[in-house]
């Protein structure tokens, strides 16, 4: 277990996560803001990403696990980007559709916060989010963060969002 919330467990993903992260991925739904749902091998390849930069950075996107069920319902976690030739450290999520509206995302996002900044020492964080994802960008501003600019990312137009640590409650 890397972060434990009020009603959440974030965990290092494993392989055997490939089915109920599926669930999550290939929803059309719940990834209308990436250039497709995710297949199986998509799915693979997104874990075998996130266990390499466990090793290689100490962090990145976890398994997201409801304690009220146990079962892996999304993820959430901390990411090196690269925006504007600048290394940048996003907190990103995925959340299961018929669970949003519930406050589990921002409750996840705000746990990464605080993990990155007080566990990791990193002075800003930022969420990369498409202009047209509302439910996304007000996770991000719960969060404690603001827009800071609209750019063009991997060819898309996408909102920065950012918080820096004086600003946190962490």
């Amino acid at each position: 277990m890397v972060l434990e919330t009020k009603r959440l467990i974030l965990r290092e993903m494993a392989f055997y996560d490939v089915d109920d992260l599926f669930e999550v991925l290939s929803d059309p739904e719940a990834m209308q803001f990436y250039p497709q749902p995710f297949d199986r091998q998509m799915t693979q390849t997104w874990i075998e990403r996130n266990v390499q930069r466990y090793t290689q950075h100490g962090f990145g996107l976890w398994a997201l696990i409801l304690k009220q069920t146990g079962k892996l319902i999304g993820d959430c976690g901390l990411i090196m980007q690269e925006v504007d030739g600048v290394d940048e450290i996003e907190i990103g999520y995925h959340i299961r559709c018929d669970l949003w509206g519930k406050g589990l995302a921002t409750e996840a996002a705000q746990a990464c916060r605080d993990y990155g900044f007080s566990q990791l020492g990193f002075d800003k964080l930022i969420s990369l989010i498409n202009p047209a994802n509302i439910a996304s960008r007000r996770v991000a501003e719960k969060n404690g963060m603001t827009l800071i600019k609209e750019i063009e990312w991997r060819d898309k137009p996408t909102c920065v969002y950012a918080i820096e640590r004086s600003d946190s409650t962490a």
